[in-house]
């Protein structure tokens, strides 16, 4: 694949007179290709063929009448939609668990196809790219991470496309479907394209690199939206209400948070808000005043080997040999991450005051990777919070949070409408020669 792919596209004015990103790339890339980048859906289904296969996700195997108690729609409109799944390989039916001695038509149930198909996802994080395999259920089939790469855009997106194509080639026996991509920054939905400061990366093409490269629907979203998404559509069965808010506070070597209305990622078209810079103090931490430099993993390294808890460098200098050191009875290793949780908590606590949601979910490896140190968030929480008492959450998914964000990204389009996007995947893999679901 040529760098010279990798050049911005070309951008116009809005009408405001700012920098304005175009919904294309002046012909750097074929139409074909872009119509391949496709918006995240980050949303509880609502569609009668998407709630129908979210009936046989969360219950399957499942009849059809069963099917038409739980989502509320007619038998008639359950039939055809299940006709419809079955017809896109994505349901299959079990005749060996029908209710024998029925009258009239067997009750034969049906459930999730999911052997034949994967969809992957990447994780593009500031230090680590992790590239997830998963079913349709949501499963982690496999995960393997390696260094982001550093440099230059051009350099860096090449070998992370290039490493997502030899992964998928391992994969002999199940036909890849889409690829979801969850990564910090500022990202272009519509079109693939992100700004990421952290890495250097400005107007950065990330969804046409990858759809150029695996010749698969491919879907881009702020990883902290796409965990937010994850706890939303995988952590929890329970539907929240048309008008119910959930925030979702997301620490380790970045800060963020996301807001779900009513069953939808708020992800506004300008980019996700920041965290970042929230005041906060904290002597034995240092840094700059602001939240991140705070209290993100770097910080509370740079603060271990400030007071000789690890060495100043070398393989023994890691954040994993603090937390060690922690449980091991190590007084200053304890203060420092017992204040880390101290900030984090009073954190969390001006969001929830500033949003009051209804439910409060905190992710990432700064609450998971040390969990005896959630009493001190919750304490430090509830001391600073303004309103009534709240319970905090602590993600579904521990310190695989990154790899279920990715994969929401890589399974939404699926979940919200999953003819359409059956249709879209397979008529991409039929044009490329990809053998038939009968075939894997």
């Amino acid at each position: 694949m040529s760098t010279t792919t990798l050049a911005p596209r070309t951008r116009t004015t809005s009408a405001t007179g700012a920098p304005a990103k175009s919904p294309a790339v002046g012909g750097r890339y074929p139409q074909a290709l872009l119509h391949q980048i496709v918006a995240p859906s980050l949303c509880l289904p609502e569609a009668a063929a998407a709630s129908v296969f979210a009936a046989a996700r969360q219950r399957g195997p499942i009849a059809r009448d069963v099917i038409a108690q739980v989502t509320g729609l007619s038998i008639a409109t359950v039939n055809r939609q299940v006709t419809a799944l079955l017809d896109a390989g994505l349901l299959r039916e079990r005749a060996d668990l029908a209710v024998s001695g029925a009258i009239g038509r067997p009750r034969v149930p049906v459930e999730v196809n999911h052997e034949p198909f994967l969809t992957l996802g990447i994780h593009i994080g500031a230090r680590t790219t992790s590239i997830v395999a998963a079913d349709l259920f949501g499963r982690t089939l496999d995960v393997v991470e390696t260094p982001t790469p550093r440099g230059a855009q051009a350099v860096a997106l090449t070998p992370i496309a290039g490493s997502a194509s030899r992964y998928l080639s391992r994969w002999h026996r199940r036909r890849p479907l889409w690829v979801g991509v969850a990564t910090g920054g500022v990202v272009d939905s519509a079109t693939g394209y992100l700004d990421h400061p952290r890495l250097g990366w400005a107007d950065a093409p990330v969804g046409p690199v990858l759809a150029e490269a695996l010749g698969l629907p491919v879907s881009v979203a702020s990883h902290v939206d796409a965990m937010a998404g994850a706890e939303l559509l995988l952590g929890t069965r329970r539907r929240p209400g048309k008008a119910a808010t959930s925030l979702y506070v997301y620490a380790r070597e970045t800060v963020g948070y996301a807001l779900s209305i009513g069953g939808r990622v708020h992800s506004p078209t300008s980019g996700p808000g920041t965290i970042a810079s929230l005041p906060v103090r904290s002597e034995l931490l240092g840094g700059t005043g602001q939240l991140e430099s705070t209290v993100s993993d770097e910080a509370l390294l740079t603060a271990a080997r400030r007071a000789g808890i690890v060495p100043a460098e070398g393989p023994a200098s890691t954040l994993t040999a603090v937390l060690r050191a922690a449980r091991k009875g190590n007084e200053h290793a304890v203060a420092l991450i017992a204040e880390r949780a101290r900030v984090l908590g009073e954190a969390v606590a001006l969001l929830r005051d500033m949003l009051n949601p209804d439910d409060l979910v905190v992710g990432g490896q700064a609450f998971t990777e040390y969990p005896e140190g959630m009493s001190i968030v919750e304490e430090a929480f509830n001391e600073r919070s303004a309103l009534g008492h709240r319970d905090i959450r602590l993600t579904a998914f521990g310190n695989r949070v990154q790899e279920a964000g990715a994969g929401i990204v890589s399974l939404g389009g699926l979940y919200a409408d999953p003819i359409a996007a059956m249709r879209r995947a397979l008529a991409r893999n039929e044009r490329l020669g990809s053998a038939s679901p009968a075939a894997v």
